[in-house]
């Protein structure tokens, strides 16, 4: 097994190389930014970048159905199409509204359960969660212990059943938006985590730059920079940029 999944891409953008070479085999991650900041373009590069390179990804978004993903992944010139139909990445669409989709015994199930139980999406050697937040808001046991301030005993069981995954050398990536989480239900997982990325923008005359800041990357291979400033395009993807938010 190796030390690290590449992400792959070396020839076309600079990101898997900003990143020490790939995200560490067996760990935990965070990606932490607001609405709009560039958490889903980013796991998708990683999500295509890491198949590119043999590896198999389960890729479970909040928002995108598979049509809308596979249009995204494609404007952004990441075809993932053939890794879809060979299997190599598993797309799964987690409709948190359930509201219409499930019988009312259904609807009262945590969602959180139902995924810890859905065997198949946990065989990938990454697992993605793009909008970890979306499917916590929506549980409704995590509901009902929000209300009585409790968040970090949930948080702490997911935390024990992620490490049962990542001790087999899995790795596992959730995107969050800290707006929508209390401190007791991301301190927990911050505290863990052995890669944890946040996302900033800031608007410099016509330009919004962007940035990664670097909390947190154990098991690195290569150097890490603490802020990594990257672009988002149509037709290109995302792209490492040298200049960073001063």
């Amino acid at each position: 097994m190796p030390d690290l999944y590449e992400l792959g891409l070396d020839t076309r953008d600079r990101v898997n190389a900003q990143l020490g070479g790939g995200l560490p085999t067996g760990s935990l991650g965070i990606l932490e930014g607001e609405h709009g900041s560039g958490k889903s373009v980013i796991t998708q590069r990683f999500a295509y970048g890491l198949c590119e390179t043999g590896n198999t990804v389960t890729y479970v978004s909040t928002e995108e159905t598979a049509a809308s993903f596979i249009d995204q992944m494609q404007s952004l010139d990441y075809d993932v199409v053939e890794h879809l139909t060979r299997e190599n990445m598993l797309f799964l669409h987690a409709d948190v509204d359930t509201t219409n989709t499930f019988s009312d015994v259904d609807a009262k199930r945590p969602l959180l359960q139902r995924l810890m139980d859905a065997e198949t999406m946990w065989n990938s050697d990454v697992i993605i969660f793009d909008g970890f937040d979306s499917i916590l808001l929506h549980d409704p046991h995590y509901e009902s212990i929000r209300e009585h301030g409790d968040e970090d005993d949930v948080m702490q069981n997911l935390i024990s059943f992620f490490r049962t995954i990542t001790s087999h050398g899995k790795t596992i990536l959730l995107t969050v938006n800290p707006d929508s989480l209390t401190d007791a239900a991301l301190r927990p997982v911050r505290d863990v985590s052995d890669v944890y990325l946040k996302l900033s923008s800031e608007e410099v005359g016509n330009d919004i730059r962007r940035q990664m800041v670097v909390r947190k990357f154990a098991g690195m291979g290569n150097q890490v920079d603490d802020t990594i400033g990257y672009e988002v395009q149509t037709g290109r993807g995302l792209t490492i940029v040298t200049r960073t938010v001063a």
